[in-house]
């Protein structure tokens, strides 16, 4: 194994040490996947989401967020560690009368906020990273928050594959991931990208509520609940209000649905940090009654969706 392979082994270990589930390395450059993002805008799929065209250029070409850039570490880690259930068999939070009107939220949210739990753990990996080569280098590290489109680089860099419904899958660990990517000038062999297992399924764009896919791999976002719940600070269309049903913020239709999310051969890693467990989702948010957040006062609501 040559110097640059070796690094990139200990590199993705070390990523795996402070925490992570998943890691792999893909070159810093523009792709097919990147370039679309020009074509989606244009069609007008990403709503009232500007920020996503205002650093275009950006999210198509890695180099121009960090000049000099030469690899990109992407990671993934798993946030739901139960078996995934169908939209109608989401269990109710504790307490909570079958007769009581409650609501959905993504599974994502209700737990602490994935941001900072992932920040800490890239400015771990940064650390770790420096240690190994022996000095500092240059790097830009992004947590859904920067002008990276850190699921096309996951995909380059083999820790799975984007599904038919836009989501990263991997084939041992499903789909609820958050991602991350920490670019950098480092001279890092790339791993080979994950091949597409969706096969001939279709479950997750037949399941979608409010029809939010134009075709297969490709979403409309201004129909995605996802968006019309968090992204839009307008109200929900009207012709889209009826396919809401009970969800409050966020929809996970698409993956509950999707085999490799139901697959009793899920595997989910150990979490000897506690890292899954801050991000599980708090018991007042698991079905939660519709009485008690129509009751809630600004403070009381401020204290209950503290730091998630």
């Amino acid at each position: 194994m040559d110097s640059q392979e070796s690094l990139s082994q200990r590199v993705k270990s070390l990523a795996l040490a402070v925490g992570f589930d998943l890691a792999g390395i893909a070159e810093a450059r523009p792709t097919p996947e990147t370039r679309f993002l020009r074509e989606w805008i244009a069609r007008g799929y990403a709503g009232r989401m500007g920020y996503l065209e205002r650093r275009l250029e950006e999210r198509v070409d890695p180099r121009r967020v960090l000049p000099g850039a030469r690899s990109i570490v992407a990671v993934g880690l798993v946030y739901d560690s139960t078996a995934s259930k169908g939209p109608d068999e989401v269990p109710r939070a504790p307490g909570s009368p079958v007769e009581k009107a409650t609501g959905q939220v993504a599974r994502y949210a209700g737990g602490e906020d994935y941001h900072d739990v992932m920040r800490d753990r890239l400015d771990a990996l940064v650390s770790g990273i420096e240690a190994l080569v022996g000095h500092s280098f240059k790097s830009r590290a992004y947590v859904d928050t920067g002008p990276v489109q850190e699921r096309v680089f996951a995909a380059r860099s083999g820790i799975g594959w984007i599904g038919k419904n836009t989501c990263l899958i991997h084939p041992r660990l499903g789909s609820y991931l958050f991602l991350a990517v920490l670019l950098s000038d480092l001279d890092l062999a790339p791993d080979a990208p994950e091949v597409d297992h969706c096969g001939r399924c279709r479950a997750c764009l037949d399941a979608c509520p409010t029809q939010a896919f134009e075709r297969a791999y490709v979403l409309d976002a201004t129909r995605c609940i996802a968006y019309t719940t968090i992204e839009d600070p307008g109200s929900i269309p009207e012709p889209l209000r009826e396919a809401h049903g009970d969800h409050l913020f966020g929809c996970d239709v698409c993956q509950e649905v999707c085999p490799w999310n139901r697959s009793r051969d899920r595997e989910i890693p150990p979490d000897p940090l506690g890292l899954r467990a801050r991000l599980t989702q708090r018991p007042s948010w698991v079905r939660p009654s519709l009485e008690w957040i129509l009751g809630l006062n600004e403070p009381d609501w401020r204290a209950v969706t503290r730091r998630t």
